[in-house]
């Protein structure tokens, strides 16, 4: 039951993002509200991931600037539903992406470098800079 809530969440937002609903009418607050739901989601997701070995640890981009590329990587681990996580990560990226066109956002336009390692410490995947 918990997956098709997902699901049905996850299609909901990408309407949203595809122009299948009109979402002119949220305001930024509505808009906001909406990116950081989906970002508890994902941080609950890779939270509630283990790992043994830092062969279990993977990292993702995350997050959209408004002059582009990733916010961030996140850290996670394999024993997760990484496919979940790969849906809810693009999906939070092409909203964060429409949020910044959409309401003016402007960054600061750094290039965030990926990870250089991996490392598994007390279970929790650690992304070594």
């Amino acid at each position: 039951m918990k997956l098709i809530k997902n699901i049905s969440k996850t299609i909901a937002l990408l309407a949203i993002v595809f122009g299948c609903t009109n979402n002119t009418e949220f305001t930024k607050e509505e808009d906001l509200a909406e990116l950081t739901a989906l970002q508890e989601e994902i941080e609950l997701l890779v939270d509630s991931g283990i790992c043994s070995e830092n062969s279990d640890c993977e990292y993702i981009a995350f997050g959209s600037k408004a002059c582009g590329g990733p916010k961030t990587y996140l850290a996670f681990s394999t024993s997760i539903n990484v496919e979940l996580l790969q849906q809810k990560v693009a999906t939070y990226n092409t909203l964060e992406n429409s949020f910044n066109k959409k309401w003016g956002v402007i960054s600061d336009c750094s290039v965030v470098l990926p990870p250089t390692n991996m490392t598994c410490i007390n279970g929790k995947c650690t992304a070594v800079y």
